[in-house]
């Protein structure tokens, strides 16, 4: 590898001037949210880019001779909304105190909590792309930078390389070989097999079910699921962070990826929820409904993912972030990473201990909650 001085840093506005061939070769992760399908169908969407808060600046690392060796997804970030690691309470203490937060750079898959790369290439060093981004940081007037829902190993080279490490959670089901899904019932104990049965029960009466995936997403699928999409942004209080355009740009791009899965009440849809394929996995994503059901959104969102999962030999399902009460419906907690670089060393001081405290905090929650699972114990095996 040749030292820092001779990479040279080169910021990119759209993700069409890296080109398709060239960002996936980097990305080579089987990831759909790290691909230039998924990040270009959000910039063209409108989804992001001017006026939207997150403003692309992607990071591409070229070795002396030309030649591009990383990349990675950068966002100059006007708020901090859509990202799903929250740092409002640092962004708040510091412009009381006087300090200027905004505009910060954030490293990350938009709007979604995705554990996944993302410092992408295969001829870079952790430590040269965190030099890279602090640079880019200190040139733009970029308060600090943050790399979200990173792996773990590029979660230890930012550590090294001086970044700031913060812990997260999220809830995963795991399938280690199910045949179906009385199978993965036949797992839990008594009690939490009988409650996720009446919880089938009543969320199917009167409904169908189907995945569609592919030439099935027509234009009349996406316009309903627009509609379920709304519903939850009203319902939570929150903004429209993607747009009507997206979801039809992003079933075209990644076609069979694309996982959609809809209740329905008499031939009409009720209900969707959006779900990428990735290398083994499926990642749950948007989900809405016009009907309140009740139980409907644990059967759209968790239990019909894992009839998938079984059905299609995946080792994984990953439903999203937050949510405790994914545990007693099979998902188990697992650790999400973030590395965090701040410019002020008096915020980079109170971070610093707030992280330490909390990843105490997380490790201790973590472990308590994989206690309370529905798996039966070896005493009722």
């Amino acid at each position: 590898m040749a030292d820092e001085t001779s990479l040279q840093a080169e910021i990119f506005s759209r993700i069409a001037e890296v080109g398709q061939e060239a960002w996936d070769d980097r990305a080579e992760s089987g990831n759909p949210f790290i691909s230039y399908a998924f990040l270009s169908a959000l910039e063209e969407s409108g989804s992001v880019g001017a006026g939207t808060g997150w403003l692309p600046r992607h990071l591409g690392l070229r070795a002396e001779g030309g030649a591009l060796l990383a990349v990675a997804p950068c966002y100059v970030k006007s708020h901090s909304y859509g990202e799903y690691v929250f740092d409002h309470g640092w962004a708040n203490a510091f412009e009381r105190a006087g300090g200027r937060y905004y505009p910060k750079l954030q490293i990350a898959s938009p709007f979604s909590p995705v554990p996944g790369p993302r410092l992408l290439g295969h001829g870079a060093r952790v430590a040269d792309m965190a030099l890279a981004l602090e640079k880019i940081c200190e040139a733009g007037g970029c308060s600090s930078a943050h790399v979200t829902f990173c792996t773990e190993a590029e979660w230890a080279g930012l550590g090294q390389a001086g970044w700031l490490q913060r812990l997260g959670m999220q809830f995963h089901w795991e399938n280690p070989g199910y045949e179906s899904f009385e199978d993965f019932l036949g797992a839990l104990s008594s009690r939490k097999r009988k409650a996720i049965r009446r919880e089938r029960r009543e969320a199917q009466a009167g409904l169908t079910f189907r995945a569609l995936s592919g030439a099935e997403l027509t234009a009349s699928v996406w316009k309903r699921f627009y509609e379920f999409y709304l519903s939850t942004v009203e319902r939570k209080w929150g903004g429209a962070y993607l747009t009507p355009e997206f979801f039809p740009l992003l079933g075209r791009r990644l076609g069979e990826k694309v996982v959609l899965m809809l209740a329905e009440r008499n031939g009409r849809p009720i209900a969707g929820a959006l779900n990428l394929l990735g290398d083994g996995v499926l990642y749950g994503r948007n989900w809405g409904s016009t009907e309140d059901v009740p139980f409907l959104h644990f059967e759209l969102c968790y239990y019909q993912a894992i009839d998938y999962a079984i059905a299609h030999g995946l080792r994984r399902v990953e439903a999203g972030a937050q949510g405790e009460h994914k545990i007693q419906r099979g998902y188990l907690p697992k650790p999400t990473f973030s590395a965090h670089h701040i410019a002020h060393p008096g915020l980079r001081a109170a971070v610093a201990r707030f992280l330490e405290v909390e990843r105490e905090d997380i490790s201790r929650t973590m472990e308590a909650l994989a206690k309370e699972g529905p798996y039966k114990r070896d005493e009722e095996t």
